[in-house]
């Protein structure tokens, strides 16, 4: 088994954030960015995102009162990039309730023209649409956690607004396949990363100018948190997060058990996230014939969104057919997490353990079992005994490096 490493966890998280928020990294305090200011919006992470926003807004929306913008005239908006919108109880888990109640909280919604509004600039020719809400504010601030992604390196920094609560064009550019195929876009690398550069050009074209991001532990416990300018918090944050998530491993292994956990176990588009962060390790954790086992239930099974649906509808397609039309250039956003699995899946396979309804898990490609016990059966059926097996509790945090490479 292989877990991440651990930085102190405070006795007082509230504390933690109260401190952070005090000593901004890389610009004024908050209530002096909102001095003068007639409006703000706070872009927040979706239901999608295990992200401790009941922490870290309140202190936010203090600053910008005490900055003298009314509470009416701030909009919290929910960056739900190509996902589905959240429901109402999502957003009182997310947010709790006196937020919900005491002020405007909308979600973004990529598809809706009168919702979106154009910046002064482009990406590759690209024009740089995003929520009108959020681009018509005097102060554009955003939350975020910044953990390990197969894109941008980390997560967190102007990401929410660059993704979240942009339009399709700019979601499809990021995540299309040209992008994805860059030797630089990689896990756990932020610097020489091209989609990292183009959200940060994309944020710096949002004006995001503050924003509080966090890093959590394997147990969810909040154990770094800053706030200030997008860049400086997410470098800072991702030094501190690099040294406990990486964990070397000995060699590449048969059989890899990857954990998900809430929320990213309720749907297949986020759950095979663990596949792919453990393939796309700086090497590839399991052998090529090998088998990853995911252990997730996926109740809303491949998922209920706009994004998560066309993942459903390509991974269906012949995969020579649609890794060809991809290439080409026939793409869509949401597509791109079946393009990542479809290569996956020449290489190795992947088992879901204990799926609700494994007709369209299967449909996709997938194996299925219904315990983790028999999916390792499985697994084993498939690598060859013996096999060597490596657990890795929480895969989308914990990156294992193979410290002896690939053997020859």
């Amino acid at each position: 088994m292989v877990t991440s490493g651990h930085l102190p966890v405070p006795n007082d998280s509230g504390g933690l954030v109260e401190h952070a928020i005090s000593q901004p990294i890389g610009t004024p305090p908050l209530r002096d960015l909102a001095s003068g200011k007639r409006t703000a919006s706070i872009a927040v992470t979706d239901a999608t995102r295990q992200c401790p926003d009941h922490l870290l807004v309140p202190p936010m929306l203090r600053e910008l009162e005490a900055g003298g913008i009314p509470r009416e005239a701030i909009t919290i908006v929910v960056a739900v990039g190509t996902h589905r919108a959240s429901t109402d109880a999502e957003k009182r888990e997310k947010l709790g309730d006196g937020i919900v109640d005491g002020y405007r909280v909308i979600d973004h919604d990529p598809y809706d023209a009168a919702a979106l509004a154009t910046c002064d600039a482009t990406i590759d020719g690209i024009p740089v649409q995003l929520n009108r809400t959020v681009l018509e504010s005097d102060l554009v601030l955003a939350t975020g956690r910044v953990e390990p992604h197969q894109y941008a390196g980390y997560s967190g920094g102007g990401k929410t607004i660059a993704i979240g609560c942009a339009a399709e064009p700019v979601i499809g550019y990021t995540h299309g396949p040209a992008m994805l195929d860059r030797s630089g876009t990689r896990l756990g690398v932020l610097e020489g990363n091209p989609f990292q550069a183009a959200v940060r050009e994309v944020a710096r074209a949002a004006k995001v100018a503050f924003v509080a991001n966090c890093v959590l532990d394997d147990d969810g416990n909040l154990v770094a948190v800053g706030f200030g300018n997008p860049e400086m918090v997410q470098d800072s944050l991702a030094q501190q997060a690099a040294g406990m998530y990486v964990a070397p491993i000995a060699a590449q292994v048969d059989i890899a058990v990857a954990g998900v956990g809430y929320p990213k176990d309720q749907n297949v588009y986020q759950a095979s996230r663990a596949a792919s962060y453990l393939h796309f390790a700086p090497t590839a954790v399991v052998r090529p014939g090998g088998a990853i086992v995911v252990p997730a239930a996926c109740p809303e099974g491949p998922g209920e969104g706009t994004g998560e649906q066309r993942f459903f509808a390509a991974m269906c397609e012949p995969r020579a057919d649609f890794l060809a039309r991809v290439r080409a250039g026939d793409f869509r956003p949401g597509e791109q997490r079946a393009y990542i699995m479809a290569q996956i899946l020449e290489s190795v396979s992947v088992i879901f353990a204990g799926v609700d309804d494994p007709g369209p898990v299967e449909a996709m490609g997938f194996l299925t079992a219904p315990a983790i016990e028999s999916a390792i059966e499985l697994a084993g059926d498939i690598a060859g005994r013996p096999a060597s097996m490596l657990v890795v509790p929480h895969a989308l945090l914990t990156m294992p490096v193979v410290a002896a490479g690939v053997p020859g």
